[in-house]
Parts: C-alpha cells; sequence; structure tokens
C-alpha cells in the first residue's frame, strides 16, 4: 500500500480485504439465478424464458448504473461508497427472498444489480489510488481470483441450495453475507474517515463532457461495440446451461449448477496462464484462439449426446472466453487514456447493457425453439467476432 508502514497500512490492508468479500459476494449474486431458473419456472408456473427476466433485469440495472457511481466516489469516496452499495444489496436480497410474485422477484433483482454494480468497479478504482503501480497487477490478480471464486460459488451453490433448502434460502445465504460485510466496511470507515474523503470534485457538466470525449474516439467506439456484441452473445448463452442440462438431461440442478462452475475454473486457470500465452502469441493470436475454444465448446454442448459432454466444455469455455475478454478489457482501459475511468464505466455499461438484450432474445429463442439453438448460434457468432477483433488488433 501506499503507506509506508504502521497502522496506515494495515488500515488498508483491511480495506482490500473487505472490498474483496465485497466483490466476491456481488460475482456470487450476479451469477446465483442462472442454475435457479428452473426451480423459478416451477414455483412460478412460468416458463424459463420469463424466469431468466431475472437475470436479465440486474445485467441492465448493473449496467446502467455504472455511469453514476464514478461521479458519486469521486465526491464520497470509493470506500464509502462500495460500503453503503453492500448494505443495499443485503436489503435487496432479503426482499428478494420473500418476493411473492415472479415479477415482485424481477423487481428486487433489479434493485440488487443496481447496489452491486458499484463494488467492483469502484474496488479496481480503489486500489489504483491505494497500491503503488509496480504491486497493482498483483493486488487486481488477486481481485480477479475473488471474483471468479464468487462465480463459481454463484453457479454451483445457487443449484445445491435450490435443491436441498429451496430457491429462497439462496438469497437468505446473500442477503446474510452482503450485511455481514457492509457492516464490517462500515466500522472501517469510521476507524479511517479520511478514507471517505473525495479527491475530486467534478461538475456533471464535466462527467458528461468526458463521455463525449470519449466517444468521439473511433476505437473507443469499435470497443464498446465489440463489448456489447461479446456481451449479448457469451453471457446469455451460458446463463441456460443449468436449465438446459436439468431439462434435457434430467441432471440434478446441485450437478447442473457445478457442471456450469467449470467454466469460472477456466477462467481462473487462463488468469495463471495468461502472461506466458500472450508472450507466445501476442494479442491478436491469443483472441482468435480464445473465439475457437468458444466455438467448440458451444458446438459440444448444442450437439452432445450426454451432460458429460458439459464438462469438458464449460471448462474450456472459460478459458476461451477470458482469453478473448480479457484483451478486449485490457483495451477498454487504453481506448481513451485521458478519460480512463469515464471509458472503463462506458465499457462496463455496454458489456452489461448487450447482457440483458442478449439475454431477453436467447428466452425468446429457448421458449420458441430450443436452447440448442442459442448453443448453435453462439457458436457461429463468437468465433467470427474474436476474428474481426483480432484482425482490428493486428491493425493497429
Amino acid at each position: 500500500m501506499r503507506e509506508s508502514h504502521g497502522a496506515p497500512a494495515t488500515a488498508a490492508a483491511r480495506q482490500l480485504v473487505l472490498l474483496s468479500v465485497a466483490a466476491f459476494a456481488s460475482m456470487t449474486s450476479m451469477r446465483i439465478c442462472d442454475p435457479l431458473l428452473p426451480a423459478l419456472a416451477r414455483d412460478f408456473s412460468t416458463t424459463t424464458g420469463r424466469a431468466a427476466q431475472a437475470i436479465s433485469a440486474f445485467a441492465i440495472a448493473y449496467g446502467l448504473l455504472q455511469l453514476v457511481y464514478g461521479p458519486l466516489a469521486d465526491r464520497y469516496g470509493k470506500f464509502h461508497v462500495a460500503s453503503r452499495a453492500a448494505l443495499g444489496c443485503a436489503l435487496a436480497n432479503a426482499a428478494a427472498a420473500f418476493a411473492p410474485s415472479l415479477d415482485w422477484l424481477i423487481v428486487f433483482r433489479a434493485l440488487t444489480g443496481a447496489t452491486a454494480a458499484a463494488i467492483i468497479p469502484l474496488t479496481m478504482a480503489w486500489i489504483g489510488d491505494a497500491v503503488p503501480y509496480e504491486r497493482r497487477q498483483e493486488a487486481l490478480a488477486r481481485l480477479l481470483g475473488a471474483t471468479v471464486i464468487g462465480m463459481i460459488t454463484g453457479q454451483w451453490a445457487g443449484g445445491f441450495l435450490a435443491d436441498t433448502l429451496g430457491w429462497r434460502s439462496v438469497f437468505v445465504a446473500l442477503a446474510v453475507l452482503f450485511a455481514a460485510t457492509g457492516v464490517a466496511m462500515r466500522f472501517a470507515v469510521r476507524r479511517r474517515p479520511t478514507d471517505a474523503a473525495a479527491t475530486v470534485d467534478a461538475p456533471v457538466e464535466t462527467y458528461f463532457a468526458r463521455v463525449q470525449a470519449v466517444l468521439r474516439e473511433r476505437w473507443a467506439r469499435t470497443i464498446l461495440a465489440l463489448a456489447f456484441i461479446e456481451g449479448g452473445f457469451a453471457y446469455s448463452a451460458f446463463a441456460f446451461v443449468p436449465a438446459y442440462l436439468h431439462q434435457r438431461f434430467d441432471l440434478a440442478m446441485t450437478w447442473a449448477g457445478g457442471v456450469l462452475a467449470l467454466y469460472g475454473v477456466g477462467g481462473f486457470a487462463y488468469s495463471r496462464l495468461a502472461r506466458s500465452m500472450l508472450h507466445r502469441w501476442g494479442e491478436a493470436g491469443l483472441v482468435r484462439r480464445g473465439g475457437a475454444l468458444l466455438g467448440v465448446t458451444l458446438a459440444t454442448l448444442a450437439l452432445g449426446p450426454h451432460w458429460a459432454f458439459a464438462l469438458p466444455a464449460c471448462l474450456v469455455g472459460g478459458f476461451g472466453f477470458y482469453m478473448l475478454h480479457n484483451t478486449l478489457q485490457t483495451h477498454a482501459t487504453q481506448m481513451a487514456p485521458r478519460v480512463r475511468g469515464t471509458a472503463v464505466s462506458l465499457f462496463a455499461c455496454s458489456l452489461f447493457l448487450g447482457q440483458s438484450c442478449g439475454i431477453v432474445a436467447a428466452a425468446w429463442v429457448v421458449d420458441h425453439a430450443s436452447a440448442n439453438a442459442v448453443f448453435a448460434g453462439t457458436a457461429v457468432a463468437l468465433p467470427l467476432l474474436a476474428a474481426s477483433f483480432a484482425r482490428r488488433v493486428a491493425r493497429k
């Protein structure tokens, strides 16, 4: 940490731990509904596609609120805003646990997305402020590990709890986790109130001027468009994997969620091998290979005659996705260096709005055709997207 020694450094380290736990909870909350779709469809007497609105509502709110939390954090402090958001997540998940109808559950999931949206981006920004550059990559790698483990936990625990205690217990567990984390963060703010103070107090006009500065850059518009398309295809396809395995192969939701959790394992493996692969293949080669792996993964899901084929498919899919996504994310941090914070916020917004639109479209296809059609279409679209991005990277 930038503080050289003593109590301040200890307090900053404690804050980083709390932020990492909050980031873990945020990612768990994001992916927790994927394996719940069959249970929600059954209990509310609706279709899987209609139940999937609980996922798209979270994604829409998460994406839109990205544009709000940056200015709030500049005014009131990153850790301060993130701590409030954690408490908001606790309330939203508690409400979801007692939702009397699917419509109310969708509303509460949107509120969860709106509050969870602050945590991971502000944690990254806090690390940028508090950790010197020579140690920043190490700190961000630990954060990536926390979020990937959160993804795995959400995809597995959602199915396990739904099978054993019912889907409402999922949201009770999340409410408890967020409440404990949020309270601990508020105590940390009180012990070190200077961390909650703003370092920048930019007027609203300045923020919109920064948005315009990003959108004037042709490369920035390209990256934002690619992020929207990637979110629309990749996230929506994998969201339906547990429901597909449950409905087609009668696989228990605990095991269906566990199969999808291998997607996160693949992402974690990529984070450990990324440096050597980048050195060996370069960015364009990494993107092309990632797109090819995603194509193989989704074709296997669409055509596999037994649920066991999904085991290696999800593992390889997570690895391939992060080969593509992390390269795209890296370019997002450089697409408008003068207004980097605003640029990254727009990137996250584009990604999650793409995800929400993709979920809506994929849900319609699932209800009117099958999940196989979603997997097959994505198996073609993502390699084409990767090839286009790789060409642009090579030219640039």
